[in-house]
């Protein structure tokens, strides 16, 4: 596993200037294709405001990027060791432009990208975003293990999302300690979605169920699993802690091994969905 990390020459450099980011950009282009191509909208928009916001970021930025690689040895190590599994895919670490925080890429052992713009500093919060990042991969090696056929895999399903982001959820939750709010949230601001979202459980899964009976899946992943969501109850990503009760659900009655490489079961979706009801019940 290699670490490609582009955010020194980006402080080193850094004037707050458009012909600037982009100069970046191109220079380190293989590491954004995948940002740019899927994870960072508006770009045009997004480069201008990003040039105002920098300033006050850059301390952020260079304590992330002073600690980060070393707590991402940290998990590998971790899950490695867990896990008896190898990570050999590559890791970028970028400065975007107010996109994603971090992402899988669309492979099917993905290499994974930390944005820091968007990325709290404090140990705790960077240790659990990437022990999600680095879930999605494991996940996945499991799976590849288990003879998954890929090709018949529905990606557009939200049933696929959910065993995926309660995977990554599950997984962090392996190999680090952190308060509970922060395996959703990535910082020290998901208390009261979080409570929110166990409070409500059996409406919020209700409302989920009838928008997968009635939505197209473009619409699921924008108002259940997107930052840009959140029409139904004025939280973002409710999906995410969907996933992971699920996912708790499928583990009581299957075991772990089972329950992360179901997806692999021609019935899958009716498994989670049947789980979905027992939720609401």
């Amino acid at each position: 596993m290699k670490i490609h990390n582009t955010v020194p020459y980006f402080l080193e450099n850094f004037v707050p200037t458009e012909e600037f980011l982009r100069q970046y950009h191109e220079k380190f282009s293989p590491h954004f294709k995948e940002y740019f191509l899927y994870h960072c909208k508006n770009v045009d928009e997004k480069i201008t405001k990003a040039i105002q916001i920098y300033p006050e970021k850059l301390c952020d930025i260079k304590e992330s990027n002073d600690k980060i690689e070393g707590l991402i040895k940290q998990v590998q190590l971790t899950y490695e060791h867990k896990y008896d599994v190898e990570f050999t895919k590559d890791v970028h670490i970028i400065v975007g432009a107010f996109g994603s925080n971090a992402f899988t890429h669309r492979q099917i052992i993905p290499e994974v990208t930390f944005c820091l713009e968007r990325l709290s500093a404090i140990d705790e919060h960077l240790e659990v975003i990437i022990a999600h990042e680095f879930g999605h991969v494991l996940h996945n090696i499991l799976s590849d293990q288990e003879e998954l056929s890929w090709s018949n895999l529905n990606w557009n399903s939200p049933f696929t999302w959910l065993l995926q982001e309660g995977c990554a959820t599950y997984f962090s939750k392996q190999v680090t300690t952190a308060g509970e709010p922060v395996y959703f949230s990535y910082d020290d601001h998901g208390e009261e979605w979080l409570n929110f979202a166990k409070d409500h459980q059996s409406r919020i899964v209700s409302t989920f169920i009838e928008d997968i009976n009635q939505q197209s899946p473009t619409k699921i992943f924008s108002e259940w699993f997107s930052i840009n969501g959140g029409t139904h109850f004025g939280y973002t990503r409710l999906a995410y802690y969907i996933a992971y009760v699920v996912l708790e659900r499928l583990i009581e009655k299957h075991g772990e091994r089972k329950s992360v490489t179901i997806w692999k079961n021609p019935n899958f979706s009716n498994e989670v969905n049947q789980v979905l009801l027992e939720l609401v019940r």
